[in-house]
């Protein structure tokens, strides 16, 4: 079974990829959070033949919903009716910081061996769709 990830943002949104068998997880692109969102979302969906959706639930520390939280539920809701797949909440706690974290390591590693700033930045780019790599990672290692 397939499975796409999404680390929803307010400006961004990573979208991760499984493999076939859904066992791993695969940073994907990097959306704008516009109006063609949802279409580019369903369209991914059906060229990677994706069989559910694992998005990312923004929780505080203490457990409770971040302000972000209503958005996400509202994206939930749409994303169920328009691409018609069941949609799963999955835990970001950290997923983000967890991305960036891993993208430091790797640019800095990137500027020893000369990769240039547009290449770094190109890859600093993609650190939602890795966060949303995480977040369905985390999902697939569950079940």
């Amino acid at each position: 079974m397939k499975y796409l990830g999404i680390d929803y943002g307010t400006k961004r949104v990573g979208i991760a990829v499984s493999d076939e068998t859904g066992k791993f997880a695969f940073a994907k692109a990097v959306l704008a959070n516009d109006k063609s969102l949802l279409s580019t979302i369903h369209k991914i969906c059906i060229d990677e033949k994706v069989e559910a959706i694992v998005l990312g639930e923004s929780k505080d520390y203490d457990g409770k919903d971040n302000p972000l939280m209503k958005q996400i539920t509202k994206h939930k809701g749409e994303l169920e009716t328009e691409v018609g797949v069941p949609v799963y909440l999955e835990p970001e706690f950290m997923t983000s910081a967890a991305a960036e974290r891993m993208g430091e390591k790797d640019s800095s590693q990137n500027r020893r061996s000369g990769l240039s700033t547009r290449s770094l930045k190109a890859k600093n780019e993609m650190l939602d769709a890795s966060a949303a790599a995480l977040i369905l990672q985390s999902y697939l290692d569950r079940h």
